[in-house]
């Protein structure tokens, strides 16, 4: 099959740890990389954000990258993205004249609407994975949400034209469901790891005695970081080790909050920020900690909790989003209620004490990945949705 995924502002071909790039640019590299292994050929259309990006890129794992002109050719962020949207539909309807997909999957919710609106001369049906809901975001962060007013009701317009919509967990599939979607256009295409880079044998980073937890993600206030700093004062004899955000952590004002946060909790000297980590460096990070903690107030799926179970490593999850599909309660991990960190101390402070129970959520934690998150099983999925509505073409071009 000829497939174009659309992913406007979440390149596969960009370096991870910027305010706008984290797990849908994995989503989408990987996915792409394990289609093209199953024989498929893969088209991933971004909007150009800087002058020198040549327009096509063949990349070592298969797949080409389109750069797409639509507004200025400079980095904006994604929130500010949507009056170039209509510019960036017209060259995806230019591009598929001559090179005519069978079907589109699109990546985030102006992804979404620049694909129905290509697809209409076309007739190609759209899949659509949303990554993130308005609903969701408008929930947690109120009156700081920056998306555009009118995202909600676009991401339903959307879900209403769409062929398929492919979920990435269960608790995104009922807040589509309350957005008045149906149910019978929804599958559950989750995220997924890669199981040659993350795996329980292999190097790992050097770290100061007797116990690490280490936590991943872009320094913003929604990943939950302040909570875990609040939480070591209640975890003696431990150091947080915290990757992610950019190259110059001096100058980035999130860094600087969550330093002085640690200062005022008297954790300064237990708490290390140490920014972007290269990807092939994180399976040594992950190996080194004795739990992975990913606790963020809400979360569409996370990606960092199956890394860390595919490296044998126990996690500790806040009970939200796609966490509550990935960590399985007392099987591979703990989930825990957000925002809380008293809970949180005294879950850490507990498995860290009990090594045996560590172990065996750390094997407990590889079979899951194994069986139900690899990239290639995660594409035969996604392969299954592509086929359905490829052959059911009257239903499912948009209207």
């Amino acid at each position: 099959m000829r497939i174009a995924m659309v992913s406007e502002h979440a390149s596969p071909l960009a370096a991870l740890g910027g305010t706008d790039v984290g797990g849908q640019n994995v989503h989408v590299a990987a996915l792409a990389a394990a289609l093209v292994r199953r024989g498929h050929e893969i088209a991933v259309y971004t909007r150009r954000d800087a002058p020198a990006l040549p327009q096509r890129v063949d990349t070592s794992d298969g797949y080409e990258v389109v750069h797409v002109p639509a507004g200025p050719a400079e980095q904006i962020p994604k929130d500010d993205l949507l009056p170039h949207i209509t510019d960036f539909s017209r060259s995806l309807m230019h591009d598929w004249q001559a090179w005519r997909p069978d079907v589109v999957h699109s990546h985030f919710w102006m992804s979404g609407l620049a694909s129905v609106l290509a697809t209409r001369r076309h007739q190609v049906p759209v899949v659509h994975t949303y990554h993130a809901l308005g609903t969701v975001k408008r929930r947690y962060q109120g009156a700081r949400d920056t998306s555009p007013a009118n995202r909600i009701a676009v991401e339903r317009l959307i879900g209403q034209e769409v062929a398929a919509i492919a979920a990435t967990c269960d608790d995104e599939v009922e807040e589509l469901m309350v957005m008045g979607l149906k149910r019978s256009k929804i599958t559950v295409v989750p995220c997924g790891v890669d199981t040659k880079l993350f795996e329980s044998v292999g190097p790992v980073a050097a770290r100061t005695p007797p116990n690490r937890i280490v936590s991943v993600g872009r320094l913003v206030p929604r990943k939950g970081f302040d909570d875990l700093i609040a939480a070591l004062a209640l975890v003696p004899d431990t150091e947080l080790v915290i990757a992610g955000g950019p190259p110059d952590l001096q100058a980035d004002p999130e860094a600087q909050r969550l330093l002085a946060f640690a200062e005022a909790r008297g954790v300064a000297d237990r708490v290390h920020l140490i920014g972007h980590v290269a990807r092939t460096d994180m399976p040594a990070l992950l190996r080194s900690a004795d739990v992975v903690a990913c606790v963020p107030w809400y979360e569409p799926f996370g990606i960092v909790p199956l890394e860390a179970m595919a490296c044998g490593v126990p996690v500790v999850a806040s009970a939200v989003g796609g966490l509550t599909d990935t960590v399985v309660h007392g099987v591979t991990g703990v989930l825990t209620p957000p925002r809380d960190p008293k809970a949180l101390g005294r879950v850490l402070r507990r498995l860290l004490a009990d090594r045996s129970r560590r172990m065996a959520f750390g094997i407990a934690g590889q079979d899951r990945v194994d069986a139900r998150y690899t990239w290639d099983g995660v594409a035969a999925r996604a392969e299954l949705v592509y086929r359905r509505v490829c052959s059911n073409e009257g239903l499912a071009v948009a209207r």
